[in-house]
């Protein structure tokens, strides 16, 4: 009697562990798989709807193609500047505490002419929120017009470079690599990518999110 007791509590035990384990896994994967794009225009599918942006073809890709859950959740607005992302971001990294968070923000502080010291402190920050929450982040550089000037256009660009070189971040290819240079692929007004170029966005960003994911 006291032997089956003894094995019965073990047994109990092991049962009680068994399922705190699944349960923490089953945690731990939920969150391991939150994606949170912070974006602009680019990201937020001006133009078209939601649905035919390139951020909503990354959330049907990994859903289809991977068996693991994948939450991919877009904060993207139109207009957005990193200042006003600074603004947005603590209540979206509280809210949905994702593993991975995509920037793709600066291009209108660039048309707006603000000065690379401040787009490079904004982003500088925009990373470590992202980081002290937990998170990997994943910086989408931009580009402007080169009517903005070789000095302006180079320290813009490379002030991408600088920020996840000092925050230890990941740069992703130029999202509208051989998109922004084909006129078929751009709408009316030369700076927005149209739905069909969309997979093409995808494309150039889809390598550096399954480094990511895998990391």
């Amino acid at each position: 009697m006291i032997m089956q007791r003894f094995l019965y509590r073990v047994l109990r035990s092991s049962c009680a562990l068994g399922l705190l384990w699944l349960s923490l896994s089953a945690t731990a994967q939920a969150r391991e798989h939150n994606i949170l794009v912070l974006g602009d225009s680019i990201s937020a599918a001006y133009g078209m709807s939601l649905e035919q942006g390139w951020v909503a073809l990354l959330a049907r890709q990994l859903k289809n193609e991977y068996p693991r859950q994948h939450t991919v959740v877009n904060a993207s607005i139109s207009g957005e500047t990193t200042a006003g992302g600074l603004r947005r971001l603590p209540p979206l990294l509280l809210e949905h505490q994702p593993t991975i968070v995509i920037i793709e923000l600066g291009a209108n502080d660039g048309l707006r002419g603000y000065p690379l010291g401040t787009l490079r402190g904004n982003l500088v920050k925009l990373v470590h929120l992202s980081q002290d929450a937990g998170a990997e982040v994943i910086l989408l550089p931009m580009e402007i017009p080169p009517n903005y000037g070789t000095r302006y256009t180079s320290g813009f660009r490379q002030s991408y470079v600088h920020v996840a070189q000092e925050t230890s971040s990941t740069i992703s290819p130029f999202i509208l690599d051989g998109v922004a240079t084909n006129p078929g692929l751009m709408q009316d007004d030369g700076i927005h990518p149209t739905v069909e170029a969309q997979p093409k966005l995808l494309h150039n960003v889809l390598p550096t999110v399954i480094e990511a994911l895998a990391q």
